[in-house]
């Protein structure tokens, strides 16, 4: 008899939409996958009880954002019993928070941009510019903007003084900007890194538009780099990985500068399952395809529930 997988979707956060794509593209691969039975559920904010309600041998949670992603839904998942794909609640919350992570990466010697929470009552950066300002806790650059002078700064401070009022517990940072160079991604699936793949947007910036809808960003797995990077940016996306305490799969992205420097920008412990999404991309350079992917993940969610 098969296991029955129940996949979720959608979720309270800012990114429902892609997790809704997401969602129905990893329930797809599942029935391709002909391992498993598949229950699809699209949800809100579900508390115990409705968890518990829906059916399923293992839960595979693909919802982005600061509830479903950051550890909120993780506590429901520990509580509810049943094998979940994805990192736990602890390396859930440190990786949704992009100065926990920064501050735990360089505890383990991974280079990051210096950075600090935004006070929104003060107008000018701490930081020379050019700087970027963006949520703590958001991710598919929601809420990001980069300013390149002292007038773009106040610009954008007032328009986050703005989106505070509409979103009270949305914190901001102030960040080091890196431009000119590129945007290099790694996934890290059970711990060991994919193919490396560099980002090349036709745009100034790999905005919300470029990651999902445009159809022009060029994606380059495995790409030719300054000697020692690609083997620098693999070994620091498995170093951070085990250092948050992560599981089953992440997507560490960092960004290149002019000069061959690798800064680190951010960790995803659920990346995106769409048809543009860097994960599934580099996995299946590996010999991974969707189906093949997403049911090696509900196998790893199972070989670790057995674990005491």
């Amino acid at each position: 008899m098969k296991r029955q997988v129940l996949v979720l979707g959608g979720g309270p956060d800012a990114e429902r939409e892609v997790s809704l794509v997401s969602s129905k593209f990893v329930s797809q691969a599942l029935e391709r996958s002909g391992d498993f039975d598949v229950c699809y559920q699209v949800v809100e904010r579900p508390d115990l009880a409705q968890l518990r309600g829906l059916p399923g041998d293992v839960v595979f949670p693909v919802l982005h954002g600061g509830w479903g992603e950051g550890g909120a839904l993780q506590d429901l998942l520990d509580l509810d019993g049943r094998p979940y794909v994805g990192c736990p609640a602890s390396a859930a919350r440190i990786a949704m928070d992009k100065v926990a992570t920064k501050l735990i990466a360089a505890q383990l010697g991974i280079p990051t941009q210096p950075a600090t929470v935004f006070n929104a009552g003060d107008p000018v950066s701490c930081f020379p510019m050019p700087v970027v300002l963006k949520p703590v806790q958001e991710g598919s650059s929601v809420g990001v903007h980069i300013c390149r002078s002292a007038e773009d700064f106040k610009e954008a401070a007032r328009k986050v003084q703005e989106d505070i009022k509409k979103h009270p517990n949305r914190v901001y940072m102030i960040e080091r900007a890196v431009l000119g160079g590129s945007e290099l991604t790694v996934g890290v699936l059970d711990g060991k890194p994919l193919p490396p793949i560099e980002i090349k947007p036709t745009v100034a910036f790999y905005d919300y538009e470029a990651k999902y809808h445009r159809n022009d960003t060029k994606y380059t797995v495995d790409p030719t780099l300054p000697a020692g990077v690609g083997a620098r940016i693999s070994e620091f996306a498995a170093r951070l990985f085990a250092g948050i305490g992560a599981r089953h799969l992440a997507r560490v992205d960092f960004l290149l500068d002019r000069e061959g420097g690798v800064w680190l920008l951010e960790v995803n412990t659920m990346p995106g399952f769409t048809d543009h999404s860097l994960f599934p991309m580099a996995a299946n350079r590996q010999g991974l395809p969707m189906e093949k992917l997403c049911a090696k993940l509900v196998e790893l969610a199972l070989r670790d529930a057995k674990r005491p």
